[in-house]
């Protein structure tokens, strides 16, 4: 008996674990901030905000992404934001995510981090109540900063670090090395927390390196051009190191000129234990089933290979080993129940 290809995918049990909280704002969401809080947008209407998302590169979404941050002002708009997500990973037949926030990109504003913070943990408590979907949340440094900014929002997360999963790298890749971050993950590691980076995403293989060497990463954001080193994919492979990898996310960007050439069957076909994610996907088209379907088209994933990738992305999660054998235990059993074809 054959099943539905987005049909079987709703229905596999999966995590996200690279999604950054505010690249959820939808355009609606974004006008209704505006509107609630007095903000003027440098926007006529929702379909121009659709126009601007025509850019072709990191930096150009980024500057789109950090204006459309500056209607996010109180707890209520850091609550329905993520709510606005939980709700769609739910339809998606996510139970699980793991958020990047950027707390820089709001206390640069004047928003209080405390704001920032009970705003994200209220909505993580009402997805758990009323969804069922658990949720970690993962502090990011803007990498485009300095190193001792990262120290002053660390010394600023304090009372919260323990609602943390753990810490990340991300915004502009190329020119700032992960190196650049050596003396801020080392404090971050000797308080507990998990160490994450972008990388490979636009910059190259060394610093997938760096973030191995340097900052003793547990997971790899991105990882992509590692696929240029071969001695690289094979040390990754050996480490059982999670990438978590954008598919939609790299097309928007033009990492890939089309979906058809995203490395993905490559990655899982030598051994890299690669997950599927949707990124920033109010601003790239696509939440975690669109990336999972239109990547299972465009490259011929077949179903032991989507298993796989639900598989990796509890394997690769934060959560404590009897949670992961819990969802793993449960993607046995729905791929058991739909051994068929794919259509």
């Amino acid at each position: 008996m054959s099943i539905i290809l987005s049909d079987f995918v709703r229905g596999l049990p999966k995590a996200e674990l690279h999604l950054h909280i505010e690249g959820t704002l939808e355009p609606e969401l974004m006008f209704e901030l505006a509107t609630r809080n007095g903000v003027t947008l440098p926007f006529a209407d929702i379909e121009a905000v659709r126009r601007a998302y025509d850019f072709s590169n990191l930096q150009d979404f980024l500057d789109l992404y950090y204006a459309g941050a500056a209607v996010l002002l109180t707890e209520r708009d850091f609550h329905d934001l993520a709510m606005a997500y939980f709700r769609r990973l739910h339809a998606d037949g996510g139970v699980h995510a793991e958020i990047f926030f950027d707390p820089q990109t709001h206390t640069e504003r004047g928003v209080p981090f405390a704001v920032v913070m009970n705003g994200l943990l209220s909505a993580i408590d009402e997805a758990q109540r009323t969804l069922g979907v658990s949720c970690g949340l993962i502090m990011s440094f803007l990498r485009h900063l300095s190193e001792e900014q990262a120290f002053d929002t660390l010394r600023e997360a304090e009372p919260w670090l323990d609602r943390f999963m753990g810490v990340g790298l991300d915004s502009s890749e190329m020119g700032h090395p992960p190196s650049k971050f050596a003396r801020v993950f080392e404090e971050v590691r000797r308080r507990g927390l998990k160490v994450l980076a972008h990388a490979g995403e636009e910059g190259p293989p060394d610093y997938v390196r760096e973030a191995l060497d340097i900052l003793h990463v547990d997971r790899i954001d991105h990882g992509n051009r590692a696929m240029e080193d071969p001695a690289l994919v094979k040390r990754l492979a050996d480490m059982g190191m999670t990438l978590t990898v954008c598919p939609l996310s790299n097309l928007k960007l033009c990492v890939v000129r089309d979906l058809r050439d995203h490395p993905m069957k490559r990655m899982l076909d030598a051994g890299l234990h690669a997950t599927i994610n949707s990124d920033d996907p109010a601003y790239f088209g696509g939440y975690l089933l669109a990336n999972y379907v239109d990547t299972a088209k465009a490259v011929e994933l077949t179903r032991d290979d989507l298993v796989q990738l639900a598989r990796n992305s509890f394997s690769g999660s934060f959560l404590p080993q009897n949670e992961k054998s819990r969802h793993l235990a449960e993607i046995d059993a729905y791929a058991a129940r739909y051994p068929g074809a794919l259509r």
